[in-house]
């Protein structure tokens, strides 16, 4: 009798589920670090925009003047400080979403609404007033030249 060569379905079923498993564990993390970059290119631009309102106060004396909280694409702000304080200035964060900005021409915010959008709403420190959050949907603050609420440690959805 000859030999049939090839994997039995047992062999096969084991290596179905080692697959499994190592995706069930893969996966989550995939997509926490990818979270977590959109994190980080939003708080780079943020801090980009910062800086850009810091320059044009230094030659202005004045932060940008918009007393109400608005998306960052089509403002004063933009007009203000795009091609001469930065060549583009983003507008949206990480997630697709319009950053915002808000100034009194004393001081001024500039934010994300973070990975939820937060459906059209407003910035809003964590309860406990800023700081770091382990949360992705927690909006992300830039004011005065510093983070008031910014992504730190794990982070949970």
């Amino acid at each position: 009798m000859k030999k049939q060569k090839g994997f039995t379905l047992i062999e096969l079923l084991i290596v179905v589920a080692i697959i499994g498993i190592i995706a069930a564990i893969a996966i989550p993390n995939l997509l926490n670090a990818i979270d977590r970059g959109k994190q980080k290119r939003t708080m780079a631009d943020l801090r980009s925009v910062g800086t850009s309102v810091e320059e044009y106060a230094i030659d202005n004396s004045f932060y940008p003047n918009l007393p109400s909280e608005t998306i960052i694409a089509g403002s004063v702000l933009e007009s203000s400080v795009e091609p001469i304080y930065i060549r583009n200035v983003p507008t949206n964060d990480g997630w697709g979403f319009a950053m915002r900005y808000v100034s009194d021409t004393t001081i001024y915010t500039v934010g994300s609404l973070a990975k939820d959008g937060s459906a059209g709403g407003t910035l809003t420190l964590n309860p406990a007033t800023g700081g770091p959050v382990q949360d992705f949907d927690c909006d992300i603050i830039f004011s005065g030249g510093s983070f008031i609420q910014w992504p730190e440690g794990t982070q949970s959805d």
